[in-house]
């Protein structure tokens, strides 16, 4: 799918609130912009993300860690036609019927049939048969579309022609609202705190596993919904948790995900053992220099590949050479989303960002990695926040080398 152009993405006047029901939480206007560039007629959306951004917040909470139920899955499908919120639909589980008491869906019409993954389709294939011969061009998220959820649907509306639907979607979520940037501060500064408290309270012999573990209490205690840590101790490169006792003297990073109302803080810290040698704080040095030059462009206005641009020259003269990494991804609902600076990141995706400028309000993670042969794993993530005239970092410190058990009255082990 081509990137769509800068002028097709300009925000418009949301559409507000269908009478009797609460107001319509996203910019409708601008989706219903996206959809003509796509040339989509009608959504059926079926991400828990995009339906979580479309609904305003909301996740059924019977299925918020898990889809699997009986023989097949928990499939909940959103409706949106083009230019007329008020056709749109909610097909959800029929313990659902709960949160419609509840006023929290702004849909005019709310169906409680998905108990199996085809359950939905056939409200869904009922509703679009209706609006024929008008919505002719039906966008789907195929990689949150079962198979059998598909086949359904394509048998039941024979006549119409199904799209890639991904894009306008991820357009839509790619610039954050205030509320967004707060919960991503909020996650961030708390992954942040609970790192540095499982540091302070780290003491030699302490395994990876105990470690991670703590992290999860911290981050659980603080509110959050603890997601992930990859973790490197001593010389290793192997960032599982396991049973590996750490040392006097060894290195440690914790890379942690932690979300806050649907939305991920995703960063990396360093710690020792001890105290850093020279050649440890010329390491660390060194990637913070690329940090911040990566931080430098980003400003609402400045080209997207300016910021891989703003550290060529340090990676291209570290002396660290296929050692070293750098990427830049976008972060909200899901980790890297827009905006799309690379193509050759770990994650692969067309870098459709890279000649468009960024906005206000799009949120970038940044890393940078050394996996150096002799002293292991050494890394920094950032989350920095695009602002009007620059940047804003969340979670912005215990960015050099942390000592563990610097807390002796606090300890986790």
């Amino acid at each position: 799918m081509d990137a769509i152009a800068p002028s097709t993405i300009a925000s418009s006047p949301a559409t507000g609130a269908i009478a009797g029901l609460p107001p319509i939480p996203f910019d409708a206007g601008r989706l219903d912009t996206l959809m003509e560039g796509a040339g989509i007629d009608a959504l059926v959306v079926t991400s828990k993300h995009n339906i979580q951004y479309l609904l305003g917040g909301y996740r059924f909470f019977f299925f918020d860690h898990f889809d699997a139920i009986g023989v097949s899955r928990y499939l909940p499908i959103l409706l949106y036609v083009k230019g007329q919120p008020e056709r749109a639909a909610y097909v959800g589980h029929p313990m659902e019927s709960y949160e419609r008491e509840l006023n929290r869906f702004w849909v005019p019409t709310f169906s409680p049939s998905a108990r199996m993954s085809t359950d939905g389709v056939g409200v869904a294939i009922e509703r679009l048969a209706t609006l024929a011969p008008k919505v002719k061009r039906i966008g789907i998220e195929r990689a949150f579309l079962p198979a059998d959820a598909e086949s359904a649907l394509r048998k039941g509306l024979p006549e119409m022609e199904f799209v890639e639907a991904q894009l306008p979607l991820e357009r839509l979520r790619a610039v954050k609202t205030p509320q967004e940037l707060e919960s991503l501060r909020i996650a961030s500064d708390l992954v942040v705190d609970s790192m540095l408290a499982v540091i302070a309270g780290a003491r030699p012999g302490v395994t990876k596993r105990e470690l991670v573990e703590a992290l999860r209490r911290e981050e659980v205690n603080r509110g959050l919904t603890f997601e992930y840590c990859l973790i490197t101790g001593g010389t290793s490169l192997n960032r599982a948790p396991s049973g590996q006792n750490l040392r006097e003297g060894d290195v440690l990073s914790l890379d942690s995900g932690g979300n806050f109302n649907g939305y991920i803080g995703d960063l990396c810290r360093m710690a020792i053992f001890g105290e850093p040698d020279a050649e440890l704080e010329e390491l660390l040095g060194e990637v913070e220099a690329i940090q911040q030059a990566a931080r430098r462009p980003i400003r609402h206005g400045a080209r997207g590949g300016e910021v891989y641009a703003a550290v060529e020259e340090l990676t291209r003269a570290s002396p660290h050479g296929n050692s070293l990494e750098f990427v830049a991804h976008g972060m909200g609902l899901i980790s890297h989303e827009a905006p799309r600076l690379t193509n050759s990141g770990p994650v692969p995706y067309p870098a459709y960002d890279a000649d468009l400028p960024l906005q206000k309000g799009m949120v970038l993670s940044i890393e940078t990695t050394i996996l150096h042969p002799r002293r292991g794993f050494i890394k920094l993530e950032d989350t920095v926040a695009v602002t009007e005239t620059g940047w804003e970092g969340f979670g912005d410190r215990g960015r050099g080398w942390n000592r563990c058990g610097a807390s002796v009255s606090r300890s986790h082990f």
